[in-house]
């Protein structure tokens, strides 16, 4: 079947239609990864958004078990050519069969390369993914650029505390998107986790005496979470070891009189390179945020930049004056990415240890 991605620019792209056939409108983002197709689409953080995916063969091994979440949270998938026989001793199924399962609307057999281009020249826009040969531009394009991703955080959050055993030290993660390779990451390492929904007072964390926390990764504008903002501005008066990641980061910040603005494109993708400040050794990072903190707007008397986007100069992270608190733009539990930046798990480890 015929499928048409309408941009609020009018740029219209014809393909095939793939996964669900309904109509979706969306925040179109471009992901520059190889592989990894199936962490992207469980990946909490692109509710709201149609994925574009830059590598031009995507779903060649199939469905295997390496879900960020227990469904797909992207509302639409953009490739230029879908795998329809995938290889690999993991395979479960074809991406085909994922998305009509998980209900997201797809294009395939578009120029991707074209469409990245243009959301580089003009930046990130909205558009409607649709099988409908009639549509209307006058009616839709108006429509299209009126959308707008609403209470995200919410949407993705657990919805009640849960724990993973463990025997080590006890962190919980204020779950505002989180990806479940932060909670394995912890784990692996012999933490007791227990993650929390975004709403959770500070005083119930702090209550039940974790030996850290960890805020996550999450999906949308971050200056709309204004009442996580005040809660995370009393976990920060205690003084207990915090990581935050993505997301958390920019709430961090937010929470500490910085700013945060939207980036023209965003970064999404498994090949960012990061810069440590203290000792200018520079990382491969993986990434997936669409906004970034003003370091210049930080007080440098509550927080120092600890890394930098090699690329553009971005924030990419804050070591906070005086507290045990660290944070970071990028991912360190990666998935899909490298792991060069694992270290800051161990480092989370060794704050909330007192080394």
């Amino acid at each position: 079947m015929k499928a048409y991605l309408i941009l609020e620019d009018g740029t219209v792209f014809a393909g095939t239609s793939i996964g669900s056939r309904k109509s979706v409108t969306a925040e179109i983002v471009f992901n520059t990864s190889m592989t990894g197709y199936l962490e992207v689409l469980t990946d909490p953080s692109y509710a709201g958004q149609a994925v574009v995916m830059t590598y031009p063969l995507i779903g060649n091994y199939g469905i295997t078990p390496d879900m960020e979440s227990a469904r797909g949270w992207a509302k639409g998938y953009i490739v230029r050519e879908l795998a329809d026989t995938p290889s690999n001793f993991r395979c479960e199924g074809t991406l085909q069969e994922f998305l009509k399962q998980q209900d997201i609307t797809g294009i395939t057999g578009i120029d991707t390369r074209s469409l990245t281009k243009r959301l580089r020249e003009k930046g990130t826009m909205n558009g409607m993914i649709t099988t409908d040969p009639e549509y209307d531009l006058v009616k839709i394009i108006p429509e299209v650029r009126e959308y707008k991703i609403v209470n995200a955080v919410m949407q993705v959050t657990c919805k009640e505390k849960y724990t993973i055993p463990g025997e080590g030290v006890r962190v919980a993660i204020l779950n505002l998107g989180e990806k479940d390779n932060i909670v394995n990451s912890l784990s692996r390492r012999g933490c007791e986790v227990t993650v929390y929904p975004a709403d959770t007072a500070a005083e119930e964390i702090l209550g039940n005496m974790p030996d850290g926390i960890m805020l996550s990764n999450g999906p949308g504008d971050p200056k709309s979470c204004t009442s996580i903002i005040k809660e995370i501005k009393k976990l920060y008066a205690g003084e207990v070891p915090i990581f935050a990641i993505c997301l958390g980061h920019q709430l961090m910040a937010l929470a500490n009189g910085a700013k945060t603005y939207k980036l023209k494109y965003g970064h999404r993708g498994g090949n960012h390179p990061v810069k440590d400040i203290e000792d200018g050794r520079v990382y491969i990072t993986a990434q997936n945020h669409g906004y970034a903190v003003d370091a210049v707007s930080m007080d440098p008397a509550v927080a120092r930049e600890a890394f930098v986007n090699v690329n553009d100069g971005t924030n990419e992270g804050f070591r906070y004056v005086g507290k045990k608190i660290f944070t970071v733009q990028f991912h360190p539990e990666a998935s899909p990415g490298p792991l060069d930046t694992g270290w800051l798990f161990d480092r989370f480890l060794d704050m909330m240890r007192g080394e």
